[in-house]
C-alpha cells in the first residue's frame, strides 16, 4: 500500500473530484462536428486543458481570438448543463477528511463552472481555489499548481497533486510535485501512484504534515 507524505494537497476537479464526462462529451462532440473533426480524437485531447488550449492543439492554424470566443461560449453551455454531473466515488468522504489539512482546488474551469459543478456533485468548495481566471497559461503548464502551493504557503516539493488527465499530470510533474492519478485516464500518463477512485485514498494528519495512504 503506497504511502506518500506531504504538507499540502492540490486537487483537480473534473475527473478527480467530479465526474462531468457526460457534459464534456456532449459539448465537445458538438464542437467537433461543427469543425469537421473526429469526436473520438477530440476527446483524447480536451481533458484537463482549458478549452482554448485544446482548440489550439486540434486546430493549430486557427486564429487565437476565435478559440477564446468558442471557449467562452462553451463554458457558458457547460455551466448551464449539469445533467449527469456526479461525485467521483469516495470524493465526499475524501474532502471531509481534509479538514485542517492545507489543500486547494486547481481547475481549468472558471469560477461559475467550478462552483456549479461542485454544487451539483454535492461537494464543498475548498477555501483556496485556483481557476481559469487565476492563470495566464493552461495545464500542462505548471502555473496553476505553483499558484496553489504559493497561496497555501507550502513549497512545491511538499505538495501532492491529485489528477486524472495527461495534461494535469504533466503540469503537476512540471511543478516539481508528486502526483496521485485518479481513474482510468490517468493510467497512461505515469503518475507516481494510481488509484481507481477516491475510495482507495485515506489521509491522516501527523506532526509533520499528512500521510496519504493509497490502497
Amino acid at each position: 500500500m503506497p504511502v506518500l507524505t506531504a504538507r499540502a494537497l492540490l486537487l483537480d476537479m473534473d475527473g478527480t473530484l467530479v465526474n462531468s464526462d457526460a457534459v464534456v462529451e456532449r459539448v465537445w462532440r458538438r464542437w467537433a462536428d461543427a469543425h469537421g473533426l473526429d469526436g473520438d480524437e477530440v476527446m483524447k485531447v480536451v481533458h484537463g486543458r482549458q478549452g482554448y488550449a485544446s482548440m489550439a492543439v486540434l486546430l493549430p492554424t486557427r486564429p487565437v481570438h476565435l478559440n477564446h470566443a468558442d471557449n467562452a461560449r462553451m463554458l457558458a453551455e457547460e455551466t448551464a448543463d449539469m445533467d449527469g454531473v456526479v461525485p467521483v466515488p469516495g470524493a465526499p468522504e475524501f474532502l471531509a477528511s481534509l479538514s485542517g489539512v492545507p489543500h486547494a482546488l486547481v481547475t481549468s474551469a472558471d469560477v461559475p463552472l467550478s462552483t456549479a459543478r461542485m454544487a451539483a456533485a454535492g461537494l464543498a468548495l475548498p477555501d483556496v481555489r485556483v481557476t481559469a481566471e487565476s492563470v495566464g497559461a493552461s495545464k500542462p503548464d505548471p502555473e496553476g499548481f505553483l499558484k496553489g502551493a504559493a497561496e497555501l504557503g507550502i513549497a512545491p516539493a511538499d505538495c501532492v497533486v491529485f489528477e486524472d488527465s495527461g495534461a494535469g499530470i504533466a503540469a503537476g510533474r512540471a511543478a516539481g510535485m508528486r502526483v496521485v492519478g485518479v481513474g482510468p485516464r490517468a493510467a497512461a500518463h505515469g503518475p507516481d501512484v494510481l488509484v481507481r477512485d477516491l475510495r482507495q485514498v485515506r489521509v491522516e494528519r501527523d506532526a509533520s504534515g499528512v500521510r496519504i495512504h493509497c490502497v
